[in-house]
């Protein structure tokens, strides 16, 4: 399994209007994307701002180019976005799980 993890930094009053957002538009699109095995979001405030951290879960690289394409570092944004974020950071990471699978299989039972 593989973790892809995108940052960006709101506004803290816009925060709540952001991840209704996301919400209604970057995790639908993830997890409708076949080869996604679930999506978390995090968020952390810090001195008037909003940290959200996107984690997906691929079962692939494979699969996370049919929803990033070719170049898989780079980030994919919603159209609205500028609206909201501080700045467009350009790039995500990727991460293999080599500890944790089961806590995915079981929130996906729980929800």
């Amino acid at each position: 399994m593989i973790a892809r993890v995108w940052h960006g930094v709101v506004g803290e009053d816009k925060a709540d209007e952001y991840l209704d957002y996301v919400n209604r538009t970057g995790v639908p699109g993830l997890s409708s994307t076949p080869g996604n095995l679930g999506v978390m979001v995090f968020r952390r405030v810090e001195q008037g701002t909003v940290h959200f951290l996107l984690t997906s879960f691929w079962e692939s690289y494979d699969a996370i180019s049919r929803f990033a394409g070719p170049d898989i570092e780079l980030a994919r944004y919603c159209p609205e976005d500028e609206k909201y974020l501080i700045e467009l950071e350009p790039k995500v990471t990727h991460h293999e799980v080599v500890v944790g699978e089961e806590l995915l299989a079981y929130v996906s039972l729980i929800t």
